[in-house]
């Protein structure tokens, strides 16, 4: 990291959008999934922490967008097209979606880690943005940098160390 670059920090369902030269980061993805979506011909790309896959499931009043899969995408979407990105050229990159503790095979609602990992790539496909890489599921937290100006995402997991997708 040179020193005209800030790390802009996403906290847990929320979302920020960034240009070169600063990065973004998000820290804590256990069954949540780091969206970052960017064009790395602008240098400008934005990261939504996703909590839950579905926001049908939360409260109507006061609810915050960037917890949900389904309207997190949208929003991260309608702001970075808001800074000048072209449409065609969107490109995802995912983490996390682990599954962090064991449950029996007929608790389907406690798989968060692939059920947001499974909303987030609907989404996805809903804006015709491809996904150009990713590191899902297991069952290791991870922390996720991403640089918009190379377009790599750095994947820190506690077990694996350092990783560039």
């Amino acid at each position: 990291m040179n020193e005209t670059q800030t790390v802009i920090k996403v906290g847990i369902a929320d979302l920020k959008i960034v240009t070169a030269p600063d990065i973004i980061r998000t820290s804590g993805l256990g069954s949540c999934v780091g969206v970052v979506i960017y064009d790395l011909q602008k240098e400008v790309a934005g990261l939504a922490h996703v909590m839950l896959p579905d926001s049908a499931i939360g409260k109507k009043d006061n609810l915050n967008l960037y917890k949900y899969a389904d309207t997190a995408i949208d929003s991260l979407v309608d702001q970075l097209y808001a800074c000048g990105v072209r449409k065609n050229g969107l490109q995802a990159k995912l983490a996390g979606g682990a599954q962090m503790f064991q449950f029996t095979p007929s608790s389907a609602m406690m798989r968060i880690g692939p059920r947001n990992i499974e909303a987030v790539e609907e989404k996805l496909v809903h804006h015709q943005i491809p996904i150009v890489s990713s590191d899902v599921g297991g069952s290791c937290g991870r922390t996720i940098e991403f640089d918009p100006e190379s377009g790599k995402l750095k994947v820190r997991t506690v077990h694996k160390g350092e990783a560039f997708i």
